[in-house]
């Protein structure tokens, strides 16, 4: 009987077309690996696409991915949406007649189709419709939980991830297993762990410096470069294999946390002045005005670092939740209109983000959810963390 690796080099093998597909949340180690994959697959010989829903960063403390992990090899190859997933095709029956000749023509909505017979006519009952199968055959799902967090992926294409064989490929506990084919290591670090012993027990040939490079960048962006409590030896082990593999490790470090701005680490300070915890430091917060952003000429995106060195530097918090004003003013006399707050709670352990804000209609993921209130910062702060503080409650916390 074969193994779960070999299962899944099995159906890589006999697939004609592959889809490798990620959560919407574009977390580093899921975008790394679904490139490492790519990259491997390719060196295989197999036709396969990289798809993915693409980020939403308005309203939500989140660098653009293309900023972010475009350095990556092959980066440029994920596409935001599946294309051409069936044909549609018109059959005409040409038992009693052959086809002379063949036009089309637009006319508004309608696409018009002319054909000459050779001899005789052709009736409405000569014609048919019907769908083409799908265009992939196999589905590889890294790193994402459960089928709803690939976003609109899923949600548009539902029958097509219901009829198609999954592979999916996780190291989370939170993981729905929704896969034919499920291998979820708990004890990896990271996606690109479980992956890097998948490749090389096949055929270590197959990684090169890119895949290596994909690979080691995932575990860094996971292990917040090697800063996180749960490495462990085998994550140390890696990690000096994909580097004697060719993996580049001073600009992966370099291009994800080495530039920082001046101005940035000032919008930091403010942060951290104002840093407040519950005593235990399982939640900890903080709020930050437009004034700040003003004066320090930053962004509420310039916040998702200062998250980065709270998670780190605070081992014991479960929940991050960082509360900032944005003022809107009109057009024509800049004159102020409107004060919103927006909240963005990232989850650290096992809690569910979202259902933290669910009494504020939330978007984003079980990891990283965002709601925008129409109130001052400090009105927020009262509303919005004594709800929180209540469902940790609730949760036993």
């Amino acid at each position: 009987m074969l193994n779960q690796e070999q299962q899944i080099f099995e159906q890589i093998k006999k697939a004609q077309n592959i889809l490798i597909t990620f959560s919407k949340s574009w977390n580093g180690d899921s975008v790394a690996s679904s490139l490492a994959f790519f990259l491997l697959l390719k060196k295989m010989g197999k036709n396969v696409d990289i798809v993915a829903e693409e980020p939403v960063t308005e309203n939500i403390i989140l660098k653009s991915p293309t900023k972010v992990f475009s350095f990556l090899p092959s980066f440029h190859e994920i596409k935001p949406a599946l294309e051409n997933l069936r044909k549609f095709i018109i059959s005409l029956d040409i038992t009693n007649s052959k086809v002379s000749q063949i036009k089309y023509k637009m006319e508004e909505n309608a696409l018009n189709f002319i054909i000459s017979p050779k001899d005789g006519f052709f009736t409405a009952d000569d014609i048919s419709s019907s769908s083409s199968g799908f265009k992939y055959d196999l589905i590889i799902c890294l790193d994402t939980p459960d089928l709803e967090s690939l976003g609109k992926i899923y949600d548009n294409d539902t029958e097509f991830f219901y009829k198609t064989t999954i592979i999916n490929i996780d190291h989370h506990s939170d993981n729905e297993e929704f896969g034919q084919i499920n291998l979820i290591d708990l004890n990896a670090v990271a996606t690109g762990e479980i992956l890097f012993n998948l490749f090389q027990n096949y055929s270590r040939d197959l990684i090169d410096e890119d895949t290596a490079t994909c690979l080691l960048a995932g575990i860094i962006a996971k292990t917040k470069s090697f800063k996180t409590s749960n490495i462990t030896p085998q994550t140390l082990s890696i990690t000096s294999q994909l580097i004697a593999l060719g993996a580049r490790r001073d600009e992966i470090t370099g291009r994800l946390y080495r530039s920082r701005d001046l101005n940035v680490l000032k919008l930091w300070g403010l942060v951290l002045a104002r840093l407040k915890s519950t005593s235990e430091n399982k939640l900890v917060w903080s709020i930050i005005t437009q004034d700040d952003f003003t004066q320090t000429e930053t962004s509420e995106e310039d916040l998702n670092d200062v998250i980065e060195e709270l998670i780190v530097n605070i081992p014991q918090a479960r929940v991050i939740t960082l509360i900032y004003e944005k003022i809107n003013n009109t057009q024509e006399e800049n004159e102020i209109t409107e004060c919103q707050t927006n909240v963005a709670v990232f989850s650290v352990k096992s809690i569910n983000a979202f259902d933290l804000l669910k009494d504020f209609n939330p978007q984003g993921s079980k990891r990283l959810a965002h709601a925008i209130l129409p109130k001052s910062g400090e009105e927020a702060e009262t509303i919005v963390i004594e709800t929180i503080k209540n469902q940790m409650e609730k949760l036993a916390v």
